[in-house]
């Protein structure tokens, strides 16, 4: 089979990057023949290298699938040639108008090219021995030859990204310790707790956002500056509550009797705590599929409701809610069902102006028993099918 198309159909011009892609194209095929999903797969991790979208990568699949094999065999297969009511079919219904868009991004990122017909359309003819002859459509060969370079930008990309990772858990554990010192402080003796305190809301509130290995670096060495601040406050009393520990049990002791006896109405907090200790009618891995974000302030992982409950209170400064707004919801919705709720919020913190107003309007849902979170977290995962499609 011979590839006669080297120029575009129609009124599409000659660029300098066609040709480039086309020159690549041409280059010989690796001694081994790279899987088609392996090679898939690094371009997700990649795809900023190559300037295309998941949503270019979803195209990019249905592509895939139409390409008989598991790997991609330098021969006259790698050019597919679907119509484009298969291509949407395969692509998840996508619009006609909006392949064309994604098809034009692969094209132009030199991942695939363009063998156009003389008319334009996209077929394959037959030699009179039945066999196929010529084809025009789109040739996968460039993912062939430019696999081993897909597979390092890959590398690079993961490596940065466990790096990014890693700064980000950091940043996190240095300031959720500052923040627990700076509660435990308040609590000894009278310091100037509020800036410091005002400090550890304005890095919660700038880890909310998506930031590059050297922005967090930065903020990682100010976490740490704050902390060493409060660690310096707390260091000579620290030396002298050292010795009343055992002194200091007992009397949280007999306090904690002394509230239970004074309790108004048993029968109202059992209720309560059943309420609390009671799981979310949804299962956790369902939770933390909708609401990745959350993950990146778990350093350790979420494994329980508790992890997820731990992460949550860490989180929710960061969100400008306020302690007794969050107190609030913890109260009337439970800590678990407050955790789940405050992990939707954050996941779409881009769009949700004011968190701390959008949870007491929930935590007002729930106390008239009208809010249940798993409606968010549904809506959640519809939106990030709808996104992977």
């Amino acid at each position: 089979m011979r590839h006669i198309s080297m120029t575009p159909f129609g009124r599409q011009p000659v660029t300098a990057g066609l040709l480039a892609t086309r020159a690549l194209a041409e280059a010989p095929a690796p001694d081994l023949a790279p899987d088609k999903w392996a090679v898939l797969h690094d371009l997700t991790a990649a795809r900023a290298d190559f300037g295309i979208s998941d949503r270019d990568l979803a195209v990019l699949a249905a592509l895939l699938s139409f390409h008989p094999g598991k790997t991609l065999d330098d021969d006259d297969k790698l050019i597919v040639f679907p119509s484009n009511a298969s291509l949407s079919d395969r692509a998840h219904g996508m619009a006609e108008s909006t392949l064309r868009r994604h098809l034009a991004a692969l094209v132009r990122a030199g991942l695939i090219l363009r063998r156009d017909s003389p008319n334009g359309k996209r077929y394959a003819t037959r030699d009179l021995s039945g066999a196929l002859d010529r084809a025009f459509g789109f040739d996968l060969r460039p993912l062939l030859t430019r696999a081993a370079e897909i597979t390092e930008a890959a590398q690079q990309a993961r490596h940065a990204e466990l790096a990014r990772r890693r700064l980000r858990e950091n940043a996190v554990i240095l300031l959720r310790d500052a923040v627990k010192l700076i509660q435990w402080g308040r609590e000894q003796f009278a310091a100037n707790w509020d800036a410091l305190s005002d400090a550890c809301v304005l890095l919660q509130r700038a880890l909310r956002r998506k930031l590059d290995a050297g922005k967090l670096q930065e903020l990682a060495g100010e976490a740490r500056e704050i902390l060493e601040r409060v660690k310096t406050i707390l260091a000579p009393e620290t030396k002298k509550m050292s010795g009343s520990d055992s002194e200091n049990e007992r009397h949280h002791q007999s306090s904690d009797k002394d509230n239970h006896e004074s309790e108004p109405c048993e029968e109202k907090q059992n209720e309560r705590s059943e309420h609390i200790a009671k799981d979310p009618p949804i299962p956790l891995g369902l939770v933390l599929k909708a609401t990745p974000d959350i993950l990146d302030y778990a350093p350790d992982g979420i494994q329980s409701w508790r992890d997820l409950v731990a992460t949550a209170n860490f989180v929710h400064p960061m969100l400008g809610i306020s302690p007794d707004a969050w107190r609030q919801a913890q109260e009337v919705m439970g800590p678990k069902v407050a955790a789940v709720t405050l992990a939707c919020i954050l996941q779409r913190a881009d769009v949700i102006l004011r968190p701390g107003g959008y949870l007491r309007s929930l935590t007002g849902k729930a106390e008239g028993a009208g809010f249940s979170p798993g409606p968010m977290v549904m809506a959640l995962l519809r939106a990030e099918n709808r996104l992977a499609a």
